[in-house]
């Protein structure tokens, strides 16, 4: 009998390999999504520091989304028809977690951006230093991010209650976001090269998705969610 060639090595990815394109346009629509929800979320703040330090995080995923931008369009791509195929299942996800209490914005602001950022830096870790670093560039956290800390961790130590709520609505953001990434991976064949090409296989896959898990679980410690 011949050799099992049903998880043959993948050659390794190009700077060129059309999964970047797609990495670069799913984040783009990630980033400009972000900018409109962080916007809204801030309407809801409950002082003026929280406004602004909201509105500071869009302004800053603007300027991620631009970057992106740039980045596809050097590549011969249009940014608008890079991102079409990725509406849907970003939009799902947020219009499956949209928060309804500002305590919530600020977790999901939190720790579900911090969920994407892991998936996508796994994936960046295995590309080309020129495309890992537009990757590590977008996915830059904020100065801002100590506020939403120091805001959640006053709130759960208050209240029993709001930590209990706030332990649910981690959990439903992870389960969420891990949904549209499969989701997302079953539709776009080049994508999910790249992320083959960074785990090794589909079992390398199913560890990733694990790492994420754990890394949420740190950051849900971090606010005091544990």
């Amino acid at each position: 009998m011949g050799a099992d060639t049903s998880m043959q090595a993948l050659p390794p990815i190009g700077p060129d390999h059309p999964g970047v394109a797609e990495l670069f346009a799913v984040l783009a629509y990630g980033e400009i999504s972000a900018f409109y929800r962080l916007a809204e979320d801030a309407q809801m703040a409950r002082t003026l520091e929280g406004k602004v330090a909201l509105a500071s995080m869009a302004s800053a995923e603007m300027g991620h989304f631009e970057l992106l931008e740039s980045a596809l369009t050097s590549r011969g791509f249009d940014v608008y028809e890079a991102m079409d195929p990725f509406v849907r299942a970003l939009d799902d996800y947020h219009a499956s977690t949209r928060p309804s209490t500002w305590l919530e914005a600020l977790v999901k602001a939190y720790v579900g951006d911090g969920i994407a950022a892991d998936f996508y830096r796994e994936i960046g870790h295995s590309l080309p230093s020129e495309v890992a670093d537009v990757v590590e560039e977008v996915l830059a956290q904020t100065a801002h991010s100590e506020f939403v800390v120091s805001e959640v961790q006053s709130a759960v130590r208050a209240s029993t209650r709001d930590k209990d709520r706030l332990m649910l609505w981690g959990r439903r953001l992870l389960g969420e976001a891990i949904t549209q990434a499969q989701f997302v991976l079953s539709r776009r064949e080049a994508l999910t090269e790249l992320v083959l090409g960074a785990t090794g296989d589909l079992n390398g896959v199913v560890a990733l998705f694990d790492r994420m898990q754990q890394k949420h679980a740190e950051r849900m410690s971090v606010l005091g969610l544990v």
